[in-house]
C-alpha cells in the first residue's frame, strides 16, 4: 500500500528536484494502486489543463499497467489500440513520458505518479527522483 507519507516524500521531492534543474511549474498527481488519488499540487504558473495532463499519465499507467513511456511506444506501433484503450478507461490516459508506476522493492504495484509541465522527459525525471527519495521503485515502462 502507497502510505500518505510516501506520497508526500515523493511529491516534495519532485518539486525539489524540479526547482533545482529549473523546470517550468508542474503539476503533478499520485495515485494509488486502484487508481485513486493520493496527492495533488501544481505550482504557481502552470497552464490550464496540466492538472488533468499529469492525472491522465499516472491513470493511463495504472489502468495499462505499465509506465507511460511503455504507452507512447504503443501509441506509435498501434494508434488504434490505445486510442480504443483511452476511449475504454474514460479518456484520462496519456501516453507520453512522465506517467511512472511506483512498486514496492519486490515489484509489487503501490501506485502511479503524473507530472506535466516541462519536457516528458524532465517529466520523468522528477518523478524518479521523488519515487527513489521515498525508497521506492520508479517503472517507466521503458
Amino acid at each position: 500500500m502507497l502510505t500518505l507519507a510516501q506520497a508526500q516524500t515523493i511529491l516534495a521531492t519532485a518539486l525539489a528536484q524540479a526547482q533545482g534543474a529549473g523546470f517550468k511549474p508542474l503539476a503533478i498527481a499520485i495515485l494509488d494502486a486502484r487508481g485513486a488519488q493520493k496527492l495533488f499540487a501544481a505550482q504557481d504558473g502552470t497552464s490550464l489543463k496540466r492538472g488533468e495532463i499529469a492525472l491522465g499519465k499516472a491513470h493511463g499507467a495504472v489502468a495499462m499497467g505499465v509506465g507511460s513511456r511503455a504507452l507512447h511506444k504503443m501509441a506509435l506501433e498501434r494508434p488504434y489500440f490505445v486510442e480504443a484503450a483511452t476511449h475504454a478507461v474514460g479518456g484520462s490516459l496519456v501516453p507520453v513520458p512522465g506517467g511512472v508506476l511506483i512498486r514496492d522493492a519486490g515489484g509489487a504495484l503501490l501506485g502511479a505518479i503524473g507530472i506535466s509541465g516541462d519536457t516528458s522527459d524532465n517529466d520523468e525525471a522528477a518523478a524518479l527522483a521523488g519515487i527513489a527519495a521515498a525508497g521506492l521503485v520508479g517503472d517507466t515502462g521503458a
